[in-house]
Parts: structure tokens; sequence; C-alpha cells
């Protein structure tokens, strides 16, 4: 953008230089060789009657404004990416606690069980059933143990660490799920940097366009000289040595062989090319938040239906333990209730878990903030006016 701007301005630099050559003497009608020396100053500014500096101005500007969007759509991924991933840690935590406070109790009736069975008053079946739980269950929080470390080897990537050296230690999981305005417009989805990138290349298009048209039109510059010229160096810094000039440069080509037109077509595929590129964007933009919001309304119901589950199974264990100490009910069904409760606890998490990963998903595809900055939406308008031409 540096670049295209500072051909608006005018050009000033300095020169020196040294020419030999033979011309012809009148007073002796003979070629002698001279050298002729110079220093100077030139001067140059190129009249933009007509838009072409001034629109690739705008267009570089704008494809540096797509750089720059491209850069924040890269660092709201790896924001995003960051808190996906230690939220996934956090709703881990839960998962291995929960898992983990199982274990005991199975150990705890493993023990108890074990003395029984010493005692003469259950079988040794009935013991290697509950060991079996034991081994099991503890199997599943090495699997969870596993998969912490997994996630926490990720987060140390993104937060620019050495898995080596990074680590979290295991925390409740306390953050609470943003609170979701309803009705967002679709205009918040202009501000979502991968969208804006999107913008900017469909303006920048249109302004080479009207550079390219430009072609037709005639270039004038204005230039100026002014400096020292003698054959001899000795008198070149002397006042009479002084020399300058100014002139106007007129320049329409009459033939090119086609190059303008090509030039104009070229430059309208461009831009019909960033056109497609943009609706493109656009429409996975809308698919983006369409999924999340879909996803988030499912979780909240889901979440409702699975706290229903998870109370109907500890009622279930209660019950189970109760009848199976007045010997109504067998030792499998007392164990095949309190599975079924861890099932359904865990299920609960996961769920909780998903709905802060839908939440995060949700604030990414929008553009990270349910704000709609005025320039946002006034680019928004000029691109589908473009559009719709």
């Amino acid at each position: 953008a540096r670049t295209a701007d500072a051909d608006r301005l005018p050009q000033i630099g300095l020169g020196a230089g040294a020419n030999r050559g033979a011309g012809l003497d009148k007073a002796t009608a003979s070629t002698r060789p001279a050298t002729m020396t110079n220093i100077g100053a030139t001067f140059s500014y190129e009249l933009d009657l007509f838009g072409r500096l001034s629109g690739a101005s705008n267009a570089a500007r704008l494809d540096a404004a797509g750089r720059e969007a491209l850069l924040q759509s890269t660092r709201l991924a790896i924001q995003a990416q960051t808190a996906q991933t230690y939220l996934q840690l956090r709703a881990l935590d839960a998962e291995r606690a929960l898992v983990r406070e199982q274990v005991e109790a199975y150990r705890d009736t493993l023990r108890l069980w074990q003395r029984r069975e010493q005692a003469g008053d259950i079988a040794e079946l009935d013991v290697a059933r509950v060991q079996t739980e034991v081994s099991s269950t503890e199997s599943d929080a090495l699997a969870l143990d596993r998969q912490r470390a997994q996630v926490e080897h990720a987060l140390a990537v993104l937060v620019g660490d050495s898995a080596s050296s990074f680590g979290l230690r295991t925390d409740e999981w306390s953050t609470v799920l943003p609170n979701i305005p309803p009705g967002v417009p679709s205009t918040v989805l202009m501000r979502r940097p991968d969208v804006s990138a999107a913008q900017s290349a469909v303006l920048a298009a249109q302004a080479r366009v009207g550079v390219a048209q430009t072609a037709w039109f005639p270039d004038i510059s204005l230039t100026g000289a002014a400096g020292y010229a003698s054959p001899e160096i000795g008198d070149l810094f002397k006042w009479s040595a002084r020399s300058w000039g100014v002139g106007a440069l007129l320049s329409l080509p009459i033939f090119d062989g086609g190059r303008r037109e090509a030039g104009v077509q070229g430059a309208n595929a461009q831009l019909d090319g960033a056109l497609a590129s943009y609706r493109t964007q656009a429409l996975v933009a809308f698919q983006e938040v369409e999924d999340q919001l879909a996803a988030i309304r499912i979780l909240q119901e889901q979440s409702v239906v699975q706290a229903q589950a998870v109370t109907s199974a500890q009622r279930a264990t209660s019950l189970s333990d109760t009848r199976y100490r007045n010997g109504y009910i067998s030792q499998l069904d007392l164990l095949d209730a309190r599975r079924s409760e861890l099932r359904n606890r865990r299920q609960a998490l996961q769920v909780k878990s998903a709905q802060y990963q839908a939440a995060v998903g949700l604030i990414r595809a929008i553009g990270g903030s349910w704000d709609v900055p005025a320039p946002v939406a006034s680019a928004s308008a000029t691109v589908q006016a473009v559009a719709a031409r």
C-alpha cells in the first residue's frame, strides 16, 4: 500500500554523469572529441486526472486490509482452539474425578465382600464379579488419564510451550457458559475475519477494474531538472554553468495489439472470481453459525433429559442397594444399577462438555463478538451492491 501511495507523490532525485563524444566544429570544419559533465536534481510528477494512481493505491490498501484480516482469522482460530482444548481438559478432570470416586466405592465393596467370603456368607463368584468391576473401572480411569495427558500436551503447543515442561493441576470445572442473545443479526457474520478478507478482495478487484479502464486515457506527467553542466570539469560548479529545464509529457497508446482490452477483461474476471469466493465464504459462515446454534439448542434439550436420566439412575441404585441387602435381588442386579448410574453421570458430563465446545464454536463462527461495527456493515453493503451489478 505504501508503494502504491508513493507513486502518487512527486519524485525527486539527484544525478551526475559524464559523456564523451565527437561533434562538428564549425570553426575548423572538422570533428573533435569533447567531454560533457553534469550534476543536478530531477523532478517528475504524474497527474492523476483519471484516477489510475488513486485506484491502484486503494486496491493496494484493500489488499493489505485483507491480509490483516486473514491474520486475525488465524488468531481467532487459535484462540478458539485454545479455549476448547482447555475446556476439554477441565471436562476430563471432572470425569476422572467421577470415575476415581466410583473406583473407591467399588474397592470398599470389594473389601466388604472379601470379608463376607472369608466368613462363608457369600461365594467366591460374588467377589470375582466385584473385582471385575474394580479392574474395569480402573482401566477407564487410566484411559481418561491418557486422554488428559494428550489434551494437556496439545494445550502446551497452543500456548507456545514445551509439552514436557507444561502442566496444569487438576481443578474444578467452574467456567460459566456465555449468555447468547436471541436474534443475532446476520450482519454480525460480516465481522468474521475470513469474510472481511473476502470483502476486501472483492473491493480490491473492483478498484483494479477501474485502474484497467484508465489505460484508455492518456498519461500526463510534469518533469523538471536543474543543475550544472560544463565541458570542463573544473568549471562545473561555476554560476555560468548552471542549467535547468521544465516540460510536460502526454502519452496515449494508439495501437497495442489488444493489451488494454485484455487487461480490462482480466480485471473483470478477477472481480467475478472474488465475488464467487465471497459468496462461498458467506455461505460457509452461515452454515457454521447455524450448525453451532442447532448444537446449542439440541444439547440444551439433551442436558435436561440426561439430568433426568442421572436422577433416575441414582434412585435405581439406592433402591437396588436396599433390595440387595434385604435379599430381594441378586448381586448382578446391584452391579448393573451401579454401572448404569456411572454411565449416565459420565454422559451428563460429556453433554455439558459438548455445550461448552458449541458455545466457543459459535463465538468463533460469528467472529468473536455479537456487536457489528459501522464500517463493517458499510463494507458489507458495498460488496452486496457490487454483487448485484
